[in-house]
């Protein structure tokens, strides 16, 4: 249950985090350092798509603007918008166009935009493996009594 909950976590981490395009990649890649469950991690990765980017981006924006001073929300909102069109436009393995469309934003928006992911990533990260290991020890304990009585009733 640890390793599930520890894909699951990562991979929510990792979909908050300014890197759409490579997230996919960087949760199989973090998940096989930490010994986490693969599947697990690349599973919530697919929170951030093109039609979600924005409102992610924004608020995650806003709340970094908290931390680092950047350009008012209202000047950058419509830039996390034009990313999602662009987004919704390319292909999967479009990766570089992906990544350069993060990149053009420049270090003004891009440094609260990381510092806001950051804390929201590792917020929804932490809370989705406490949940996920609370939800997954119970079904296993769950499971587990089935298993011994359909073995008592067996014999």
């Amino acid at each position: 249950p640890r390793a599930i909950a520890g894909g699951l976590g990562l991979g929510t981490f990792i979909a908050f985090t300014p890197t759409m395009g490579v997230q996919l990649i960087l949760a199989i890649i973090a998940a096989t350092l930490f010994n986490m469950n693969r599947p697990a991690a690349m599973i919530p990765v697919w929170i951030t798509n093109p039609v979600t980017v924005a409102p992610i981006y924004t608020f995650n924006y806003w709340l970094g603007c908290r931390i680092w001073d950047g350009p008012p929300l209202s000047e950058v909102s419509g830039l996390f918008l034009d990313i999602g069109r662009t987004m919704a436009h390319l292909e999967f393995w479009d990766i570089n166009k992906q990544v350069l469309a993060v990149l053009q934003m420049g270090k003004d928006v891009l440094i609260p935009l990381i510092l806001g992911s950051l804390v929201i990533g590792a917020t929804a990260g932490a809370i989705v493996y406490v949940f996920s290991l609370n939800l997954l020890s119970v079904f296993l304990t769950r499971r587990n009594k089935k298993r011994l009585l359909n073995n008592r009733k067996k014999r």
